[in-house]
C-alpha cells in the first residue's frame, strides 16, 4: 500500500515500536464474549474504559481497499486477475481522525520490501528491517489452509512480484496495528500465527461483500479502452450500493497534462485504480460488524482523480491476464 497521510511524530513512533500498542498488558483474559460490543471512534472506545482486545481502540477508522489493475506482469508464472471482479488491495486501520501509524510490532515484520522502511515514514524513524525469511506461501498447508490459498491467489494477487510479498506487507504495515489483532489478544498458549489468519479471513470477508465490479457494471459503467467516465458517475453508482460515498483513487497522468485537457485547471489523475471503503466497527474488527462511513467523514478528500466530465479512464484488462 502506498499513500500520503499525517503520520504519528518520530518519538510517539518509536515509544509504540518498543512498547507495543499498550505497554503493559496481560495476555489473560480477553474473553470478548463476556464484553458488550463498542462502536469504534465513540467515547467509549478507548483503552483506558474497555478491552482493547474486544472493541478496536487503536485503529477505529477501517478501510477495506480493492484494486483495479490490468495486468500482473507474472502471467507466465500463472499469476493472473480474476474475470469481472476487483482484487483485495488490504484491510487498514486509521485512527478515528483520518491519520494513520504502520509497523506497529516489528517482532511481527514479515514484509521482504517494507515500505516505507521506517515506521514514520522519515528518516529518524525507526528502520523497518526487510524480511529475509522463507515464502509465507509454505505456512498455509501445515495448518489447513489451501482454501485460504486458493482464494488469495485467485483475489488477491500482487503487480510485478509474487502474490505473497503484498500479503505480507499488508499485514506487518497494518494488521499489527490494529488494536483487536494484537498478540496478547489471544492468551498466552495460542497458535503463533492465529492474528495473520485472522487479518487475511477478515478482509476476505468484508470484501466479499463488496462487488465493485457489479456495483459499476449495474450502471453501464465498464472497463473500456475507448471511453472514458465522469468521477460523479462513478461515485453516483457506488454510493447508493455501498451507502455512503467511498473514496476513489486514480494514476496515471493528471487531466491538465494529457491532450483532452490542455488548458484546463483541472489537475486530478486520470485512472482509475482503487476503492477505498470506509467503516467504523463494533466490537472485534474480526466480527465483522462494520457500519460504512462516508470516506470525507473526518474532512478529507473524495478522490483525487479529475472532476471534468469523460476524464477518468477505467481500462480494460491485457490480453491473457484474467481468467
Amino acid at each position: 500500500m502506498r499513500r500520503s497521510a499525517v503520520l504519528l511524530s518520530a518519538a510517539a513512533m518509536a515509544k509504540g515500536v518498543v512498547a507495543g500498542l499498550y505497554p503493559g498488558m496481560t495476555p489473560f483474559n480477553h474473553t470478548c464474549a463476556l464484553q458488550d460490543p463498542i462502536l469504534s471512534c465513540t467515547k467509549g472506545a478507548n483503552h483506558c474504559l474497555t478491552d482493547s482486545c474486544c472493541t478496536e481502540t487503536f485503529g477505529g477508522l477501517v478501510l477495506l481497499t480493492q484494486f483495479w489493475t490490468i495486468y500482473t506482469d507474472r502471467e507466465e508464472q500463472g499469476q493472473v486477475l480474476p474475470k469481472d471482479s476487483w482484487t483485495i488491495h488490504g484491510l487498514w486501520p486509521d485512527f478515528c481522525n483520518g491519520s494513520y501509524t504502520q509497523y506497529c510490532d516489528l517482532s511481527r515484520q514479515i514484509d521482504p520490501v517494507p515500505s516505507p522502511n521506517t515506521t514514520n515514514g522519515q528518516p529518524d524513524g525507526t528502520p523497518v528491517p526487510p524480511y529475509e525469511g522463507e515464502s509465507i506461501e509454505g505456512w498455509f498447508e501445515p495448518y489447513g489452509k489451501l482454501d485460504l490459498l486458493e482464494y488469495m491467489h485467485k483475489f488477491w494477487p500482487s503487480r510485478g512480484e509474487d502474490s505473497w510479498f503484498l500479503w505480507a506487507h499488508e499485514y506487518a504495515k497494518h494488521a499489527t496495528c490494529f488494536s483487536t489483532f494484537q498478540r496478547e489478544c489471544y492468551g498466552p498458549k495460542t497458535d503463533a500465527l492465529i492474528d495473520l489468519w485472522e487479518y487475511f479471513e477478515t478482509a476476505i470477508g468484508i470484501f466479499r461483500t463488496l462487488p465493485t465490479y457489479d456495483w459499476l457494471a449495474d450502471a453501464d459503467i465498464l472497463p473500456s479502452n475507448t471511453s472514458a467516465y465522469t468521477l460523479a458517475d462513478i461515485h453516483g453508482a457506488l454510493t447508493p450500493a455501498f451507502g455512503v460515498i467511498p473514496y476513489i483513487n486514480c494514476g496515471g497522468p493528471r487531466y491538465n497534462e494529457t491532450e483532452a485537457g490542455a488548458g484546463s485547471t483541472d489537475n486530478g489523475r486520470t485512472q482509475m485504480t482503487e476503492v477505498w471503503y470506509y467503516y467504523h466497527v463494533y466490537g472485534r474488527v474480526q466480527s465483522k460488524d462494520t457500519v460504512p462511513v462516508p470516506a470525507d467523514i473526518v474532512g478529507g478528500s473524495l478522490s483525487n482523480c479529475a472532476k471534468a466530465e469523460n476524464a477518468v479512464w477505467y481500462y480494460e484488462r491485457a490480453e491473457g491476464s484474467e481468467f
